[in-house]
């Protein structure tokens, strides 16, 4: 590992020990990094940063000579940081600053033991699938950034009335979902708000998609898992003139009159796991699986 860059969304005086501790780790080591304009600023900001550094400010300022990119917050760091590698196929480590941590693995307390062993080699690379949507009538939105890691969700606007969204599976019709909306997570993103509606955990390299309603009128709709090939295209009837459209974090609103195709990306994320982290101690260690409150 020879060339590094940072990336966080946010500062909060909690993490000011874990970015020094990062930056000290690198330096260490003698590998090149560059630091994320906006984040950059807010570290200068509250002089956090004892010397200067070289930043970067968007996806254009990256390219394969990248050998990995720290991202420094919770999930939603993570997520964000997925818009500035796109395609690049650099890969991702994530310092866990804030709550939950499914993706953002490594903790506070274990930064430079993680980093050692990635910079010893001792790790392995999660490739995962991302899906991409294209609408009819093309939405401006999409035009770039046409992408979500973790899932992408279709949800009723501003009304206590349902919508119905009209599912094919390729070019077969499926059912009407009539619900406050639907999921179409990634294996990424099973843990996350599919979780809490119910949808299966899914391990990150299952080649699998899964719809999931949301707070569904029929008791009969239930998550669906379905093969990572299958193209979706859905329908929305609302009462109201548009409905939402969200990628990951980034909401947008359409006319209900649009029609929505969705489809696995010709490219993955890749995400790295040090040789003390594993999938199954996350969610041991995450949502309490083994836990029992008897033997405290």
């Amino acid at each position: 590992m020879k060339k590094a860059a940072i990336y966080g969304q946010s500062y909060a005086i909690s993490s000011e020990k874990e970015i020094k501790s990062l930056l000290k780790v690198l330096e260490e080591n003698k590998i090149d990094f560059y630091i994320e304009n906006k984040f950059y600023t807010l570290l200068l900001k509250y002089k956090v940063l004892e010397n200067t550094y070289k930043s970067f400010i968007s996806f254009n300022d990256l390219d394969s000579s990248f050998d990995i990119m720290f991202t420094i917050g919770g999930d939603g760091t993570f997520l964000r940081s997925a818009t500035h590698i796109r395609d690049l196929d650099i890969p991702i480590l994530g310092i866990n600053t804030g709550r939950l941590g499914f993706l953002a693995i490594v903790n506070k307390d274990a930064i430079e033991e993680s980093i050692a062993l990635v910079v010893k080699g001792e790790f392995t690379i999660q490739e995962r699938t991302l899906l991409s949507i294209r609408t009819s009538p093309k939405t401006p939105d999409f035009s770039e950034l046409n992408f979500a890691l973790n899932e992408i969700t279709i949800a009723k606007k501003n009304t206590t009335s349902m919508i119905g969204v009209r599912t094919n599976l390729n070019g077969e019709y499926l059912t009407n979902y009539w619900a406050d909306g639907l999921i179409i997570s990634t294996p990424t993103g099973s843990t996350g708000y599919s979780l809490s509606c119910n949808g299966p955990v899914i391990l990150p390299d299952s080649k699998n998609i899964v719809m999931t309603p949301i707070a569904p009128h029929n008791l009969n709709a239930r998550p669906m898992v379905i093969s990572d090939e299958t193209k979706i295209e859905l329908e929305v009837d609302s009462r109201e003139k548009s409905y939402l459209i969200s990628l990951d974090s980034r909401v947008t609103t359409v006319p209900k009159d649009t029609k929505i195709f969705i489809e696995k990306t010709a490219f993955t994320i890749k995400s790295i796991l040090p040789k003390n982290q594993s999938f199954l101690k996350t969610l041991r260690s995450k949502l309490l699986w083994g836990e029992d409150i008897r033997n405290k």
